[in-house]
This record gives C-alpha cells, structure tokens and sequence, in this order.
C-alpha cells in the first residue's frame, strides 16, 4: 500500500538552489533551450487515472535535460579559467551530451569517459558535439575513477555529474513547469545521481508551492532509495537497469541530504514496468523515452489507485536510446494489465 502523502520538509538554505540562482542560470540557457513544452495527452490520463501533464525535457536541442546544467557550469567555467581550460567527466550519456555541446558553445576542451558496453548512438552523439570520448571501465563509478586519475595527470578539471551549478541549470525546467502548471499535486522524477530531482526540489520550494515531489529509481539501482530508509548514504555493489540514466550505485552526500528533506517519497520500479511505460509513452503521444524518461511513468502507474484524481507532472527526462534497444522494447507484447 501506498503510504499517505506527508507535507514536504524545506532543505536548508545552503543546500538549494534559490530563485535568484535559477533564474541566474535561466538567462543562460535560454540562450540555447528554449522552454520546453508541458503537454496534456488524453490518453496518456485516461491510463493513469488522473490529469496528467508531461515536461517533455526530450525537446531540447540534445534530447535530454542535462543540456541545461552543461551550459551553466561550463558557462560558469569559462568565465574563471578561459576555454583553453579543458574539462573531463564520466558519463552513461546525457551528461556527456551536455558538457560536449556546452563546450563547443564556449570554445572550451571536453573528454568524454564511458564504460564499455555503453550506448553506441550516445557515444557516437558525444563525438559529433566535439568530445574526445575514452572508454573505460565495466560501470560507470570505474568511469569517474578512471576519469579522476586522468584529469590529475592531463591537468583538466574533473567535472563531477553533481555540482550547485548543474543544479542551477536543471532546476530551470522545473521553474518553467512550476510557473506554467503550480497546481500540480505531485511530480514524478527519475534519480541518477540527484541533479534533477533536486533541481525539482530546489524550484518547488523557491516558489513557495505544495507540490509533492516524488523520486523514482530502478529496482536494479537503488541507492537513494535504500539510503532515504536507511537515514545516511548507502552505497551499492551494483547498478543493473536498462535505465542508464539511472545506474549509479554510489549516493552523493549532498543529494541525499536534499532528496531526504524535500522529496515526499522514493518509488521503486522494475525494468520490465519501465519498458512497458516506453511502450505506453509512444502509443498515447508517439514520444520516444528513454528508460530513465519513462521511469516517472512507470512509477505512476504502479500508483495508479492511490494518485486517482489528483493533477500529476511527468518529468519525460530524456529520449536518448538505441535504436535496436527501442524497437526490442516496442516489439514486446503488453501485459493485460499495461492495455487498459
């Protein structure tokens, strides 16, 4: 059973992004994304159960909403050190995809690394935008490893996938959406390492509104999960979800602070209903999600019952996936239950 939904906690001031920052990194990235659409689709509702609106972050000009926190950091970056600062990071894609663009914008140098097995329309995106990609290690935390060592030895920045400033830039989506729909009860939000959802937080509470936000990780990569239960950080041995977005099996301190004060829950969800939410996406809007953009809907509709009636946000994060992957995913036949 779902357990009742309980008024959300304020984090700290020092741990947010405030309204100034956002709106800050706002003129930044408009520049490049413009907003993005929230759309109603009839039905996508008649599905779950309740109005329903979708952010659809799979609009901007990389497909994913990273691109905004590259642009701010990277903006941020430049400004301080001058583009012949050259920049390296970890990623599983979307994350790249943003530090790439967002450096070929500001002149800047970006070395992209990936774990072997990663996404090969990701890889081959990353390079188009101008990174020098490096593949190493099995996961992604021995891709920040590896990428650490490198940056200590090149004499590039190491740029984490959580920082203020990514915060700042993917929090805009959330104001925009926030601004367009403030009456939303709840939002549903896919975790990776944080910055989304504490973008998400960070806006929620800068507008001073009562929406709910609610986490959602894989079954295969349940670390916030485990450690908002558990009260500290807790890392895992493994991240095993076809959501890569979402497969990361070590906490940000930071993030877990910020996601345990100010999100209302964290929803768990299977790859089996996660492909089936890709499925649904594209029949109720021909939207491509990837599996972390359709996780938010995964979640939902496990909830169905008790979020009836109620007025629902969908973060669609991303739709970034493989071409093969996608048509496997379409090719699987839905459950009884996923066709009504």
């Amino acid at each position: 059973m779902t357990p009742p939904m309980n008024p959300p906690m304020n984090p700290p001031m020092t741990q947010r992004a405030t309204l100034d920052e956002l709106e800050a990194a706002h003129e930044v990235i408009r520049a490049v994304v413009p907003p993005t659409p929230q759309y109603h689709w009839p039905l996508l509702a008649e599905r779950a159960g309740c109005e329903t609106w979708v952010k659809h972050e799979n609009h901007t000009p990389v497909g994913a909403f990273k691109l905004r926190g590259g642009l701010v950091y990277i903006a941020d970056h430049v400004r301080r050190l001058g583009p012949e600062a050259g920049v390296i990071t970890a990623t599983r894609g979307n994350h790249g995809q943003s530090i790439a663009t967002a450096c070929a914008r500001f002149g800047a140098r970006a070395t992209v690394v990936v774990p072997h097995g990663n996404s090969r329309e990701k890889n081959a995106a990353m390079r188009a935008q101008g990174a020098e990609l490096v593949v190493h290690g099995d996961d992604f935390q021995e891709s920040v490893e590896y990428a650490r060592e490198r940056a200590q030895a090149d004499g590039l920045l190491m740029l984490p996938s959580f920082h203020p400033l990514l915060v700042q830039g993917v929090g805009t989506y959330a104001l925009e959406f926030f601004r367009a729909r403030p009456d939303l009860d709840a939002v549903y939000v896919p975790i990776g390492l944080g910055s989304g959802i504490c973008g998400v937080i960070s806006a929620r509470d800068a507008l001073g509104l009562k929406t709910h936000v609610i986490g959602v990780v894989a079954d295969g990569a349940p670390m916030y999960k485990l450690s908002v239960e558990a009260g500290r950080p807790i890392a895992t041995n493994r991240a095993d979800t076809m959501a890569d977005g979402m497969a990361c099996r070590t906490p940000v301190e930071e993030a877990f602070e910020i996601i345990r004060a100010g999100a209302e829950r964290i929803v768990s969800v299977s790859d089996a209903q996660i492909r089936a939410a890709m499925r649904a996406y594209f029949h109720d809007t021909h939207n491509v999600a990837e599996g972390a953009g359709a996780a938010p809907l995964a979640a939902l509709l496990a909830e169905r019952e008790a979020m009836r009636g109620k007025r629902v946000g969908l973060i669609l994060t991303g739709g970034n996936i493989d071409r093969d992957l996608f048509a496997e995913v379409l090719s699987e036949r839905d459950s009884e239950e996923e066709r009504t």
